[in-house]
């Protein structure tokens, strides 16, 4: 018997209820009237696609606060996904389904609190770099001054 393929970030429990939080998200807003295109659907849109990409990014993160870094902003466009389901109910866009989306989204975000904790508990990368976040040096750039004689 084969085993099954480990992914990556696609084997994360967190990350396949955020991609049903995407789906249903990007269901809601392809319901949504026309004069709402460029608002309500497009924010839902946006901020659902926030969650997974911010997952997979995170994944792919070597310290751990980097890591958590990434996380707690996919937290953050979970509930930011959660308020645009609840603003669809008050304007009666969808009826009768946010209780289900609600339960959606405290059941991801619960998955994805989950996976934070255990992420902060194996501190990764801590033995290299220490207890602080990793930081890219910037590059200075130095401007020569540009005369009207030059442009």
């Amino acid at each position: 018997m084969a085993e099954k393929e480990q992914r990556g970030f696609e084997d994360l429990e967190c990350y396949q209820l955020a991609l049903k939080v995407y789906h249903e998200a990007y269901r809601v807003a392809s319901l949504l009237p026309s004069e709402e295109k460029f608002n309500l659907a497009s924010q839902l849109r946006r901020a659902a696609t926030s969650i997974i990409l911010n997952i997979a990014e995170g994944y792919g993160r070597y310290h751990y606060l980097d890591c958590m870094r990434f996380y707690y902003m996919a937290r953050g466009s979970l509930t930011e996904t959660l308020s645009g389901f609840i603003a669809c109910d008050e304007v009666t866009y969808s009826v009768n389904e946010l209780i289900w989306q609600r339960e959606l989204c405290h059941s991801a975000l619960r998955s994805l609190n989950g996976y934070i904790r255990y992420v902060r508990n194996q501190q990764q990368g801590s033995q290299e770099y220490g207890h602080q976040a990793v930081r890219e040096e910037l590059p200075t750039y130095e401007l020569d001054q540009v005369s009207p004689d030059n442009v």
